[in-house]
This record gives structure tokens, C-alpha cells and sequence, in this order.
């Protein structure tokens, strides 16, 4: 019988920063803008083989009742400066970053992710994301003009402008005749880009990269951004770690490839995930329930329940009932956050359903819906938990998110890691020098040439 190859599994890291996923009081909780901090993890991470190392992004502290939202009051560094930095002190993880495609500009974007490919060897990974709403556009020039509406369209306009960009320079474009020692002047660069949303013309600064584009990662749940990321990216971030709402999820995505021209292999699905690991899984089990509700105290189940109410709800009890008063919807207590700003009434009601079904407080009802840890265990249990997910296809692999920086990996590093490797399911090495190499997928051929006389034209200049 022929020997069926089992599922690779791919995982990512990622420093929480602004989160109540982070531990703040353990006394083990390092600084979240030290750049020891960013170092320590990306290295563990390196150390584990893992594929990239990930930062979010926060354009704006988001505000709470008009103050400054508790959970932000570390800053918010930026990415691409933090992974320049780390493309010194490692040399085959993955750099990947956060980049928003609603207050930016694609010239800017391109040539900065070029760069950092440039840079890391070939390294680079862009997270496209969209803004949605006014507060946070009250920080850039043309503050909250854009409708929801025209967020993937345009989005997707940048994204076919920065690859404009990065092809503008063919492979091999050489400075200098290597036989006559004179200077040749390519045609690299020449770019002229018209469409709705950018209008732009010139010679964009940068080469191409060792990978052609960096590694594109999309995050949409909406039905735009699923096909958004079927058509365009590389790797798409999901939020469901359940493995009968992920394998929906993975298989309605993965079945939208085909209409694009594309295979299952070229869109690798990666959940957000944590992991708790102990000697035995019920140690483990009594440590992820007080990570949990280290993670959601008092105060953070009251203000996640008035981000859903929005009203002022500090004079509850977390540890009573939820109140009986109905939701504000149009009232906004928690501006910045875009997980509790749709269909807020609708949320309440289930929440109230649910409370009711199991008995549960405030803060017992928010620990519910916050998801808890993914895996809990022993590291044998841990490594069959995440290679089980992998191999029924409710994911190719993990973004793990600890809850404690800088030293939040080296359990799932030092000991489960290796029961991975064991398995025949993870690398024992790097086999590439890329990220895509590290994820399987192929180089991007470059955009065809422009004609015989636009190319005369772009000599002559």
C-alpha cells in the first residue's frame, strides 16, 4: 500500500503586546517595547524552526469611557523598524508585520517592505489590513473619509500596486557592464500605476527582493475578505481554534482557491492559538484556569461587558449576574476595538442565553466567550492535540500567542517541539533560506515587461 505523507504543521509566534491575553502581574512578565524583549522571543522561536515571527498593529490607544484604555498604556512600537532590528540577530525566521492598507500610501509600504527582504535575506511577510472606523483616522490626514464598504476594494487596489512596484525592477538588473566597466542604465523601476483609489507615476527606489513579493497574509472574516484572501494571499490568519468551526472554516476558504486558478498548497490557513504545558495534563489544566482568569480580571469582564452594552457598568458586580437593562447599540463606551462593534444587541442576547443555560456570572460569562486556551496538557498531549487539528484540516499550522513576554515559548519550544519533530510533522531543520521556502510556496514570477517602445521610451529617460 502506498505510504500517505502526513500534514507538515507550520507554526508562528507572536509577542501579544497590547492584550489582555498577556499576564501582567505575573512577576515573570517582561517589558513589551524592550527590544531584549522582541529579541528573546524571536530567538526562541528561531530556535524552535518555526516559520515567522509576528507584530499586530495599533494605530491608536483605544479609549475607555473617554480615558485611556488600562491594557494600552505601554506604547505600541513600529513593526517594520522592531523587525529590521531583528533581521540582525536571526537568520531564517520570518519577519512578518502588521501594515494598514487604509492610512498608508503603496509606494511607501512597498518600498519599505522590500527593504526588509532585502534586508533578512528574504524574510519579509506583510499582514494587509483595513481601518474601519473615524477614531482611529482622526490620527492621519484624511482622517475617517473611507466607507467600510470601499475597505477590500481598496485594499486590494494597494496590494496590486505594491506588487506593481516590486516587479518595476526586473531580476538581475545589473549597475555596471562587467567587460567595459561602464555604467548601464537600467530600465528598472518605471511604474505608472492608475486606478480609483492612487494615481501615481515614477521610479520606485527599491530592487526586487530575494522572495520577488514578501509573503502576503490576510485576516478578513467577512465574506470579502475570505475571497480577498483566496484570491491574494499567501497565509490567511483565522480566529477559530475549535476544530469543528475551523474545519468550516478552513474548507470554505481552501474551496474558494480553484475559481482564482490556484491550488490548496498556495493559501496556507493559521489560527491564533495558546498553549499551556505542564508535566502532567492536570497540572496543566489548574494552570491554564488561573492563566485564564489572570488574563480576564474583574475589571477587564466589566469592560469587555460595556464594550457589548455600551453604558457605563462599573457599579456591577463581575462576579453577579449580567445586568437586565438592554444595550445601548449605537453608544460606543471602548473607541479603538474592532471586536464588539457589530451586532451588539444580537450579542447580548446570546450572552444572556448562555448565562442563563449554565448559571454563569459576569466574569465566569466573559472567561466563556473569550475561548479559554487552546491547548492544555501535558507536551505529549499538546503535540497530539495540534498535529490531530492539523491532519483534519482545521488548519495547516499555529500562530501561538504566549501569555507571558519574553519567556512565554520555551515550553512548547524545549517540549513540545520535539515530540513534533518525533512525529515525522515538523522540521528538525530549516531547509530553505526564505519564508517561502519555509511555508512551501513558490516564488512569484515577475509581471510581464512593458512593450518594446514604452521600454525605449523608459532607456531613454
Amino acid at each position: 500500500m502506498p505510504v500517505i505523507r502526513k500534514k507538515q504543521v507550520h507554526l508562528a509566534a507572536q509577542l501579544p503586546g497590547i492584550h489582555n491575553v498577556t499576564v501582567w502581574q505575573d512577576p515573570r512578565s517582561g517589558s513589551q517595547i524592550d527590544i531584549d524583549s522582541f529579541i528573546r522571543l524571536a530567538q526562541a522561536a528561531e530556535r524552535g524552526k518555526f516559520d515567522f515571527f509576528f507584530l499586530a498593529e495599533g494605530l491608536r490607544l483605544r479609549e475607555h469611557k473617554g480615558h485611556l484604555y488600562d491594557l494600552d498604556v505601554v506604547g505600541r512600537p513600529e513593526n517594520l523598524t522592531v523587525l529590521s532590528a531583528l533581521a540582525a540577530v536571526t537568520t531564517r525566521l520570518g519577519l512578518a508585520a502588521t501594515v494598514n492598507a487604509t492610512f498608508n500610501e503603496p509606494y511607501e509600504v512597498a518600498r519599505r517592505l522590500a527593504t526588509l527582504d532585502h534586508l533578512s535575506d528574504g524574510r519579509a511577510a506583510w499582514n494587509v489590513v483595513t481601518s474601519f472606523d473615524a477614531f482611529t483616522g482622526e490620527n492621519f490626514r484624511r482622517g475617517g473619509f473611507l466607507t467600510e464598504a470601499d475597505r477590500y476594494t481598496r485594499a486590494a487596489e494597494f496590494l496590486r500596486t505594491a506588487r506593481a512596484l516590486w516587479d518595476s525592477w526586473a531580476d538581475g538588473d545589473v549597475r555596471a557592464d562587467t567587460k567595459s566597466g561602464e555604467f548601464v542604465r537600467p530600465a528598472a523601476g518605471r511604474f505608472a500605476e492608475h486606478g480609483r483609489h492612487f494615481d501615481i507615476a515614477g521610479r520606485f527606489t527599491t530592487p526586487r527582493g530575494p522572495q520577488g513579493h514578501p509573503v502576503i497574509i490576510q485576516a478578513g472574516e467577512s465574506d470579502a475578505g475570505r475571497e480577498f484572501a483566496a484570491s491574494d494571499a499567501d497565509v490567511i490568519f483565522s480566529k477559530y481554534n475549535r476544530l469543528d468551526e475551523a474545519r468550516t472554516f478552513y474548507g470554505d476558504v481552501k474551496g474558494r482557491l480553484a475559481r482564482h486558478g490556484r491550488t490548496p498548497d498556495e493559501l496556507k490557513i493559521i489560527p491564533t492559538a495558546t498553549a499551556v504545558v505542564a508535566d502532567t495534563d492536570e497540572e496543566a489544566a489548574a494552570y491554564a484556569d488561573e492563566i485564564t482568569r489572570a488574563q480576564v480580571s474583574p475589571q477587564t469582564a466589566i469592560a469587555h461587558l460595556e464594550a457589548v452594552w455600551g453604558r457605563d457598568l462599573s457599579a456591577y458586580d463581575p462576579d453577579g449576574p449580567l445586568p437586565v437593562i438592554d444595550p445601548e447599540p449605537d453608544s460606543l463606551v471602548l473607541k479603538g476595538h474592532s471586536v464588539f462593534r457589530k451586532g451588539r444587541g444580537e450579542t447580548a442576547r446570546q450572552w444572556r442565553k448562555l448565562a442563563a443555560e449554565r448559571d454563569l456570572s459576569i466574569r465566569e460569562l466573559i472567561i466563556e466567550v473569550s475561548g479559554g486556551q487552546t491547548f492544555v496538557g501535558s507536551p505529549r498531549t499538546v503535540a497530539d492535540a495540534i498535529d490531530h487539528f492539523v491532519q483534519s484540516d482545521g488548519a495547516d499550522g499555529f500562530v501561538l500567542v504566549p501569555h507571558l513576554t519574553p519567556a512565554g515559548l520555551d515550553d512548547v519550544v524545549d517540549r513540545v517541539v520535539p515530540l513534533l519533530q518525533e512525529k515525522g510533522v515538523f522540521r528538525t531543520e530549516y531547509t530553505g533560506t526564505t519564508l517561502r521556502d519555509h511555508l512551501g510556496l513558490s516564488r512569484p514570477p515577475r509581471a510581464a515587461d512593458p512593450d518594446p517602445d514604452q521600454k525605449d521610451e523608459q532607456e531613454a529617460s
